[in-house]
């Protein structure tokens, strides 16, 4: 898209705004150099940019506005492909405000001509007294891209006007028609302002249902985690019920033969005493020994429990790299994408280690397989519905998702083909 220089008619500019102030200013043509890729901006990287196109007649006054959309990526470059033509929207645009030389063209996400670009255009902040229109109007004003005023020849020769001479009724005419197009301005801008409110009032509760998608799946999530936690606690409090079952049937039994073999003794004749004797001694042995093995059981399994809690809060040894790094206060950090470099406390190393990924995860807000998901996504922006072939996708790039938690599989991963074929 190449979009219009200054001529004859006027001028053209892009700015670029932050909250309600205009944070950079530049023409027409120098935004052509960034949507050619020949230069960047480092400190727009890997960020959505919220811009406004603004047509100025030779007189210095806003004729048309267009409120779009761009993503810069991590080279500060801007996306290539975006190719939303602003100047032909502007052309096309609905009555607006009147920002010194009567209502302009305007062109925002309410005010549409073409809905098939409507998800890649704002509103703006229509708020009385402090709104996007006044802080764009102050920003020409001021003129720092140094436009040159062309002043028309009758704005140069004074002429006397006067009422003498004209009907009453034709000046009480024109009068009336000059409070019906006042009124006419002001029920356009509250009008404009309604639906601004409206469309607002729709992305906040877009991003509230959104908000509460994810954390319903998060939950559900953790419960199913829960619920299969308790079912392996559960098998293995079974397994080793049943080990101890086993043990206690076997004690029984070599008390039984114990019982048995005294009864034997006791019964036999005096030249097999010795022998029976022998058999006690030996079934007394395993017996103890089994009693011991049970015990033992027991034993360990009560200090695996007490190893466990030890390990949770025990702090790092004294000679240890991780007492030193704590007593000379240095500390460690991580990073990941989407949520930028990490401080980790000491007491959350142990868990960092054993899943950086779920870490992370967590402090996104997020389960670990919508990271994993939102990660896959943000490495290679590409869109993911099945291709025309079995196993392959369909590959091609999509606008790329910054935060994790706004992103949405089976939305954000598929290109406009899919998405409206979906």
């Amino acid at each position: 898209m190449a979009l219009a220089d200054p001529s004859a008619e006027g001028y053209s500019a892009v700015f670029f705004m932050d909250g309600i102030d205009v944070s950079r200013q530049m023409r027409a043509t120098e935004f052509d150099a960034f949507l050619d890729g020949y230069v960047g901006l480092s400190d727009l990287a890997d960020t959505e940019v919220r811009a406004v196109f603004v047509q100025i007649g030779t007189d210095l006054l806003v004729r048309g506005l267009v409120f779009f959309r761009i993503y810069f990526d991590e080279q500060g470059r801007a996306d290539s492909h975006w190719n939303i033509p602003v100047e032909t929207l502007a052309g096309k645009g609905s009555a607006g405000p009147d920002m010194g030389a009567g209502p302009i063209r305007l062109v925002c996400r309410s005010l549409c001509p073409e809905k098939r670009y409507k998800s890649d255009l704002w509103d703006p902040d229509m708020t009385p007294g402090s709104n996007h229109f006044q802080t764009i109007r102050k920003a020409v004003t001021a003129n720092h891209l140094k436009f040159r005023r062309k002043d028309s020849s009758e704005d140069q020769i004074p002429v006397l006007r006067t009422a003498l001479g004209k009907p009453d009724a034709e000046v009480a005419a024109q009068e009336a028609t000059a409070q019906r197009n006042r009124l006419a301005h002001m029920i356009r801008e509250q009008r404009l302002r309604i639906k601004t409110l409206q469309s607002a009032h729709k992305d906040s509760m877009s991003a509230i249902q959104r908000e509460h998608r994810l954390e319903y799946r998060a939950w559900q999530e953790e419960k199913a985690e829960l619920e299969r936690s308790m079912e392996r606690a559960r098998l293995d409090s079974s397994k080793a019920r049943k080990r101890l079952e086993r043990r206690d049937l076997q004690v029984k039994e070599l008390r039984k033969q114990l019982e048995a073999a005294r009864a034997s003794v006791q019964e036999a004749p005096q030249g097999l005493e010795e022998a029976a004797q022998a058999e006690v001694v030996l079934l007394r042995e395993q017996l103890e020994r089994k009693q011991r093995e049970v015990d033992n059981l027991g034993k360990v399994i009560r200090d695996l429990e007490l190893s466990l809690d030890e390990t949770r809060d025990r702090a790092p040894d004294e000679d240890s790299l991780i007492g030193h790094l704590k007593d000379q206060k240095v500390f460690l950090v991580g990073y990941h994408a989407g949520v930028g470099h990490i401080t980790l406390p000491f007491n959350d190393l142990r868990r960092y280690f054993d899943n950086p990924t779920g870490y992370a995860a967590e402090k996104c807000g997020i389960s670990e397989p919508a990271y994993r998901r939102w990660l896959e996504h943000y490495e290679n922006p590409v869109c993911r519905a099945p291709g025309k072939k079995k196993g392959q996708t369909c590959g091609r790039p999509v606008m790329r998702v910054s935060q994790p938690a706004d992103f949405e599989p089976g939305v954000h991963d598929r290109c406009d083909q899919h998405a409206s074929a979906e």
